[in-house]
């Protein structure tokens, strides 16, 4: 290592945030997603059993926030923690709002909505981990 340079970006990603539950996270929101796009590719509506797949990623997603929140009440704050809330929130709000637009719309749509929303999650939860480890 080069004097002054820090860890490398990844070792500093994998080591300042709780990696096992984000890559869990990332996992599920993968595995909805394909799902999901199995059933639009196929051309049918959700079915429950996916909203319930996608309400295990929301389940984690509630877990996260309450990990972040005793992280960050203990003095382990994000680099950016306006910008890390913000995608933690937002993360929050997508799959519910497409749970409930698969409700409404019944036909392979509502599938492309679940599909979209879980790539979104994922894309948000990696950028969590991102702006955690200051990037």
């Amino acid at each position: 290592m080069l004097d002054g340079a820090g860890p490398s970006p990844a070792r500093r990603i994998l080591s300042g945030v709780w990696t096992p539950l984000a890559l869990a996270v990332i996992a599920a929101a993968a595995v909805v997603t394909a799902w999901a796009t199995h059933s639009a590719l196929r051309n049918r509506a959700v079915v429950l059993r996916q909203l319930l797949a996608a309400g295990v990623v929301e389940a984690l997603l509630v877990g996260q926030v309450a990990e972040a929140a005793v992280r960050s009440l203990r003095g382990d704050l994000p680099t950016d923690p306006a910008t890390f809330w913000g995608y933690l929130a937002t993360s929050l709000l997508v799959l519910p709002a497409a749970a409930a637009w698969a409700f409404a719309e019944r036909t392979r749509w509502s599938s492309v909505v679940l599909a979209a929303a879980a790539v979104t999650v994922g894309v948000l939860e990696f950028r969590m981990l991102v702006v955690w480890a200051g990037g």
